[in-house]
């Protein structure tokens, strides 16, 4: 008989004990102090055999609202989008599923060279001349480039755009705390950072502005401007946090001077599967290349002249003096950032951006229907492939009526911008229908009145 998994009977757990010299296993504890130990039975269901587990493991996964039965309009930084099926064909074999750092490199030939066509693809994208070869999230690589700001200027006031995701935001928080940075939070105006708030702020002690593009709300960020700020102040690093998406259509970071450029590549490739695990990417100019945290992959030839990949750069302390290292990230994202280099391969050049004009397109036909069916629409700028809406009611109460007509609904933007209450961001991709689109907008104009 074949198991899911591998059960320990009472023999296997006697013979256990007695390989090892012990009598019980109360014996293994008996180094842990009597009055810190819980002597109760634990208060859990009773063992169940592998049918039973399946069926209510079955019974408990059937309740959650999955992309496959329900059409989805959540996107808030997670969102649903078209996977080749050849990326899980190429991600589930064994050669790149178990595969860690590759300490070896001379026979990880496979895995670093999946590595550096990731790396060359998003540097393509984001007009970056160096990316490496991967990091946690779009979350941890913003804040990550934020401290590398601070290091690099020798600055500690960081101004941050509201525009900017709240969680990354958080993050952000998180990582200053260590290097007692200054984060000073930018409103945002009608959808976009107001940039009279920020002229006001910047000054010869900021190390960095950071912006999102597009941003939070979907609106696209006058980055150009925004340089033109920053110009006016020696050494401030300019931090653009983008959905590598979008990049199929727009100008790219990197034309608008941007030192670093992080992002999360979840769109390509990696399911919404509840929020995580995801992969973030770090961009960045040749000038700031020995600073970039994690690895960088490099091509070279070896003594034949047959071209080989190799662990060129290495900024972590396992590596290098403690000291001196700019990060402490032990692991990265390697599957991950794997299946985005196979779906952008497999997309291809003309077919992300044919995809990014999709999302595009999608969104403004929403925004037609919504606006016709009396829903307000926020913001008049440029969006991508999000817009705000108001309505009537609170939105929890709106997302639990679209649930039952298989609808998962907008981001209730109440719950981070206070002065946003009733306001749902809607994310609308290529993989939403007009059907789907138009059911949305007559399900949301029932419930509005």
């Amino acid at each position: 008989m074949e198991f899911r998994y591998l059960p320990m009977t009472e023999a296997d757990k006697h013979e256990m004990l007695a390989t090892i010299g012990v009598s019980s296993t109360e014996e293994l504890f008996s180094d842990i102090p009597e009055k810190v130990r819980y002597r109760e039975d634990l208060k859990l269901k009773k063992p169940a055999n592998e049918a039973q587990l399946k069926k209510e493991l079955g019974e408990m996964a059937s309740r959650n609202a999955n992309l496959k039965e329900y059409s989805s309009f959540l996107g808030a930084g997670v969102y649903d989008h078209y996977i080749p099926s050849v990326v899980d064909h190429v991600i589930s074999r064994s050669e790149f599923y178990t595969a860690y750092t590759p300490y070896q490199p001379e026979i990880s030939q496979g895995e670093l060279q999946a590595i550096f066509e990731f790396q060359t693809m998003i540097s393509e994208l984001t007009g970056m001349a160096v990316a490496n070869s991967s990091m946690y999230d779009g979350g941890t690589a913003l804040a990550e480039a934020v401290n590398l700001s601070a290091a690099q200027t020798k600055k500690k006031k960081i101004l941050v755009s509201k525009a900017v995701h709240p969680e990354s935001r958080a993050v952000i928080d998180s990582y200053a705390k260590g290097p007692n940075l200054e984060v000073v939070e930018i409103e945002h105006y009608n959808g976009r950072t107001d940039l009279k708030q920020l002229a006001s702020e910047l000054d010869e002690d900021t190390a960095s502005v950071v912006m999102q593009y597009p941003n939070f709300f979907g609106q696209i960020e006058p980055l150009h401007e925004v340089q033109e700020l920053i110009q006016q102040q020696k050494k401030t690093m300019f931090v653009v946090s983008s959905n590598p998406l979008a990049l199929g259509y727009l100008t790219p970071p990197g034309e608008f001077g941007a030192d670093i450029v992080v992002g999360d590549t979840q769109v390509f490739g990696i399911p919404a599967q509840f929020g995580g695990p995801h992969c973030g990417y770090f961009a960045t100019t040749e000038k700031l290349m020995r600073k970039v945290p994690g690895r960088l992959i490099g091509q070279t030839t070896d003594e034949d002249g047959q071209r080989g990949f190799v662990l060129t750069l290495q900024a972590r302390e396992q590596h290098i003096r403690r000291d001196k290292a700019t990060s402490n990230i032990c692991s990265n994202q390697a599957l991950n950032a794997l299946a985005s280099s196979v779906a952008m391969s497999s997309i291809g050049k003309r077919g992300l951006k044919r995809m990014a004009e999709l999302n595009m397109h999608k969104t403004r036909y929403a925004k037609q229907q919504l606006v016709a069916a009396n829903i307000a629409v926020l913001a008049d700028g440029t969006f991508f492939n999000e817009v705000v809406i108001k309505l009537s009611s609170p939105i929890s109460v709106v997302n639990e009526k679209l649930l039952t007509k298989g609808i998962i609904g907008g981001y209730d933007l109440g719950e981070v911008y206070p002065e946003l209450e009733n306001h749902m961001l809607i994310a609308v991709t290529e993989n939403r229908t007009k059907e789907e689109i138009d059911a949305f907008v007559k399900e949301l104009g029932d419930i509005n009145g």
